[in-house]
């Protein structure tokens, strides 16, 4: 069970990898064209979507590295390694995204007083093709995106952008024949409150990690009555959990045992808890275990 386990975690951790890899080569080569593009037809809504899809390739990449940096053994100055940078990554970009939300709001209330003319069909076909890669990219993370924090915000991320351009080619088309110029201005706007309802939650969550949370996706009362339904296990408390990385989760707790559970049986309760709690995705497990009757003092 152990090997299969930590097979599956490799294999998921190299397909991450190269999702990212890709991700980030093919959205970066995506910004320098968006770029080159917004530029040139001087299209604040292209121009947005590049510098939003720039902060996305960061965002790639410090997961990424975030990533790698997992790996890395333990030191005696870092009993856990660095796998706590994945939450802290997660965070990290989430306050990068509202920098970039405030950027687009303040170009977009700006440009919406003095409309540019822009060519409606060049934002469309560009905008298309950013619908082929982001949501490209985005389907290499489908599998895994519920394994990580990091993966799911790529991959939330990278869909948000499909989105967004799919609503840039529709707003493209509608320049082209309504040479309402105003427009471009709203779509970037459109644009900053998608990203801003996908970065909210992400933040929350990184939140709530980054100060040892017990992370969204487990429940510390069923944690305690599963441990509480082993036979032997007469009581739980000081219970905690907290997160060790993106991925991994750590907890402490206090077994008050029968006293019918001799020492000899101790080592097979603990395992089958631990086993147990392994299902609950938390992977490091310390108990401390006492006797009913030691509280009266007669040990």
């Amino acid at each position: 069970m152990g090997h299969d386990h930590s097979h599956h975690h490799e294999t998921v951790l190299k397909t991450v990898n190269t999702a990212f890899v890709v991700g980030i080569t093919l959205n970066l080569l995506f910004v320098v064209i968006e770029a080159v593009v917004g530029i040139a037809i001087d299209s604040l809504s292209v121009l947005s979507d590049a510098g939003h899809n720039l902060a996305d390739v960061g965002t790639l990449a410090l997961s990424l590295l975030a990533f790698k940096l997992m790996k890395i053994k333990s030191t005696n100055q870092y009993t856990y390694g660095y796998r706590k940078t994945t939450v802290l990554v997660a965070l990290f970009n989430s306050m990068l995204l509202l920098v970039t939300i405030g950027a687009i709001v303040y170009g977009a209330i700006d440009r919406f007083f003095s409309p540019q003319e822009i060519p409606g069909l060049s934002v469309s076909i560009i905008a298309g093709i950013g619908i082929i890669i982001n949501f490209g990219t985005a389907l290499l993370f489908l599998r895994n995106k519920e394994q990580d924090i990091n993966v799911k915000s790529a991959y939330l991320h990278l869909l948000s952008d499909a989105l967004v351009s799919a609503g840039l080619v529709v707003g493209g088309i509608v320049i082209y024949y309504t040479h309402l110029y105003w427009l471009d201005s709203l779509f970037s706007l459109i644009i900053a409150g998608i990203i801003l309802i996908s970065t909210w939650k992400l933040m929350k969550e990184s939140l709530r990690l980054s100060l040892d949370g017990v992370p969204s996706n487990i429940h510390l009362e069923e944690v305690v009555s599963l441990i509480q339904k082993v036979e032997g296990v007469k009581e739980v408390h000081h219970v905690h959990i907290w997160p060790l990385s993106s991925t991994e989760n750590a907890m402490t707790a206090h077994l008050v045992l029968d006293p019918s559970i001799t020492f000899d049986q101790e080592p097979e309760l603990k395992h089958e808890i631990r086993h147990l709690l392994e299902h609950q995705n938390i992977q490091h497990v310390t108990l401390e275990t006492e006797r009913e009757d030691c509280k009266t003092g007669s040990c």
